[in-house]
């Protein structure tokens, strides 16, 4: 009971759903027309990601604080092979929140001369999952779901990167990268770490909030005005082909975990299978379309593609296996 009300209440923030519904309803809008859910389901998600979005900034920012790159790679460089995959991929889910963001910290790791599978073990991770992630996934499809995602999104870090180093592509990395000088940054005090937590928070806002009203807009669109039918047909259990569908649809967009939740909310009530929501959202936030462009300045089309080939696949047979447990799950 006590955890079913703190991700009911605290998390999923339900008190905040039933408060505007009041709202709305004293004003004169029905809150069970298409319109009037549309704007219920609009205003309360908004507040909920807002909100939870600064505090998780906030706490996240104040712990990435404490793992700058060069004390990361110190301590990525006391592992070897599949354990410093896994420590590298552990390491991500303490990163920024987009892929984008990862990218320099890719580059920098790389110039320090980790092993390539090392870093992409963290570039894969790192926007894929994250403590934010987690939370948010926990407030929307519970805890079975979050856990299990983070999970899956480690194993897809861990192997990726695995894979990557038994190719020796070293030499696909770009030369300025290879040849780079790497610089210690000075180590923060107690005050500097609370003002870097609070200057992202600001700066991260500013950046992820458009996405936020696009992604909470698409799901009030999904929720309330398109047919339940019309999901479930593309991407319910009856479309074996649904999960590689979200896919392919979900890499050329560009969003983070927090515009990508509520189209993954919407999309849930309508019928679509759980791993189809989970694959979209992967694909989203690991493989979008200007992450990659900044990628291939700093390695070769060649280890791109494999890249991408990597992430895919293993995103594709996640999501058919969230698919397989999603009545245990759920």
């Amino acid at each position: 009971m006590i955890w079913g009300f703190i991700q009911n209440q605290m998390l999923g923030m339900k008190w905040l759903n039933e408060l505007i519904g009041k709202i709305l309803t004293v004003v004169g809008l029905d809150v069970n027309s298409r319109l009037g859910g549309s704007i219920q389901f609009f205003i309360y998600d908004v507040l909920k990601i807002t909100v939870l979005l600064c505090f998780l900034i906030y706490v996240i920012s104040y712990i990435q604080s404490y793992f700058p790159p060069e004390r990361s790679k110190k301590i990525m460089g006391k592992f070897k092979g599949v354990s410093a995959n896994c420590i590298a991929a552990l390491l991500g889910t303490v990163t920024p929140f987009c892929s984008c963001s990862s990218i320099p910290l890719f580059i920098g790791f790389t110039s320090a001369g980790l092993p390539l599978g090392v870093t992409f073990s963290f570039l894969i991770s790192s926007p894929m999952v994250d403590l934010g992630s987690l939370i948010l996934l926990m407030s929307i499809f519970g805890t079975k779901v979050a856990v299990v995602y983070v999970i899956f999104g480690l194993v897809i870090a861990v192997v990726g990167g695995t894979f990557i180093e038994k190719m020796h592509l070293e030499n696909y990395v770009e030369d300025f990268i290879r040849n780079a000088v790497d610089i210690d940054s000075p180590t923060l005090t107690q005050k500097e770490r609370l003002e870097h937590a609070k200057d992202q928070v600001v700066s991260t806002f500013k950046k992820v909030f458009p996405y936020i009203l696009v992604g909470v807009g698409i799901g009030a669109l999904i929720h309330n005005w398109i047919p339940e039918v019309w999901v479930e047909s593309i991407l319910g259990s009856n479309n074996p082909f649904g999960v590689i569908l979200a896919t392919l649809i979900g890499i050329p967009m560009y969003a983070d975990i927090f515009g990508t939740i509520p189209i993954a909310e919407a999309l849930l009530a309508k019928g679509a299978q759980l791993g189809t929501i989970l694959s979209f959202m992967m694909a989203v936030t690991t493989l979008s379309l200007p992450s990659l462009i900044m990628l291939r300045k700093a390695i070769k089309p060649k280890l791109l593609g494999i890249f991408i080939a990597i992430c895919a696949i293993g995103i594709i047979v996640v999501g058919y296996v969230f698919n397989g447990l999603q009545n245990f799950l759920i």
